[in-house]
């Protein structure tokens, strides 16, 4: 048998800041360093990714040309950047995250037409965006036309399997399913006591007896945050003495999300913390976790919100209902209802008993389900030479 400990593996993703691909890239070529020659090449961005793979024996390749909505002439640019470093790199297998890198990535690895092995892992279709028709539709037909050009598609939910096959972007055979995974062991998280003492002295909330509802994500359109700022204009839980909404992250949509707040007269009862370091160290400081996603593939944060043991309110998106059971691990509810959101919100503050038990078969299927090993291992098989067609 061919000894693969060494195979070169070429990862490309379109930014550098953490996001889902980044973090997806982060756990799997941390844990593959050894085994394999890693290289990790990443567009603009704060650069999280590869200070996170500093001292991992990860080698980080910085993309200049590489933009997330990039204009012709970049992308002209872009694809001959990756095709020079495919020249100098000869890997054996190109790993491609996210739609930018995806779809520029592929076209350069078929202009190479080297040996190597293209692979393709999208964890939530970029044409499912909340976004004008014309433009997810050019995205689709993207999608579509470089699919050829990839040896294998990676998803991370049985929905966005159904997507590729239904809309015959790509044949049942060229397409698997990989869930995210992590170590709970791994996770460090703060003491609830230390982690809710830190929270309340930095944003001055008054009182130690608040209770926070929490979320972390980016200002992006496809978190709908918009609809978890609704819910507290909602009878109920405003009016709750000592609720706190605490959103931990930033983005390009802060400005309005700030306008929302400041017409609903919640500034006393919202803050946007901006991005926290390792934010789900602080997930113990809060009493429920809510992420309102328009659209997601597989959120990390959901599997760290349940490896704390925290009650969960989240959207029928993506891999949601994967993850979580209605009902049983958490709230599964539809998307864009800030009505129901404050309903189950409040029914988890209101019920704290039931809300425990929730949350403990919540991490209890975690560490049956999702593990970092069993991810690991699953993508490892994709990176083997008979996986080559």
């Amino acid at each position: 048998m061919e000894n693969v400990n060494r195979r070169k593996i070429l990862f490309i993703v379109t930014q550098s800041e953490m996001g889902g691909a980044q973090r997806y890239i982060y756990e799997v070529s941390k844990a593959l360093a050894g085994r394999y020659e890693i290289l990790v090449a990443a567009g603009k961005g704060d650069g999280e990714l590869f200070r996170k793979l500093e001292n991992t024996g990860v080698q980080p390749l910085y993309l200049s040309q590489m933009r997330r909505a990039p204009w012709p002439w970049q992308i002209i640019l872009a694809i001959k950047e990756i095709f020079d470093l495919l020249k100098k790199e000869k890997p054996d297998v190109l790993f491609l995250c996210s739609t930018t890198a995806g779809l520029l990535g592929s076209i350069a690895g078929w202009i190479y037409r080297g040996p190597t092995s293209v692979i393709y892992r999208i964890g939530g279709w970029a044409f499912r965006d909340p976004r004008p028709f014309w433009k997810n539709w050019l995205i689709f037909w993207a999608e579509k036309l470089t699919a050829r050009f990839k040896n294998l598609i990676v998803v991370n939910s049985e929905y966005d399997w159904h997507i590729a096959v239904e809309e015959r972007i790509v044949s049942p055979e060229k397409i698997i399913k990989i869930h995210n995974g992590i170590n709970p062991d791994s996770l460090d998280f703060l003491p609830k006591e230390e982690a809710r003492t830190t929270l309340i002295t930095r944003y001055q909330i008054p009182d130690t007896r608040y209770q926070i509802i929490g979320c972390v994500a980016n200002f992006y359109k496809t978190k709908g945050l918009e609809y978890l700022i609704g819910a507290f204009a909602r009878p109920g839980l405003p009016r709750r003495h000592g609720l706190k909404l605490l959103v931990i992250g930033d983005g390009k949509l802060r400005p309005q999300l700030e306008a929302q707040i400041k017409k609903l007269g919640l500034e006393n009862k919202i803050i946007l913390a901006g991005r926290i370091p390792d934010a789900y160290k602080y997930l113990k400081a809060f009493d429920v976790f809510a992420l309102p996603s328009l659209k997601e593939g597989f959120p990390w944060i959901i599997l760290e919100a349940m490896a704390a043991e925290l009650p969960i309110v989240a959207t029928n998106v993506g891999a949601m209902p994967e993850i979580i059971e209605n009902g049983e691990e958490g709230f599964v509810i539809e998307p864009k209802n800030s009505q129901v959101l404050a309903e189950k919100i409040k029914w988890l503050l209101e019920h704290p008993q039931e809300a425990k038990v929730m949350a403990i078969g919540a991490k209890a299927k975690l560490v049956k389900e999702f593990s970092l090993q069993k991810m690991v291992e699953e993508t490892e098989k994709t990176l083997l030479p008979q996986r080559e067609t």
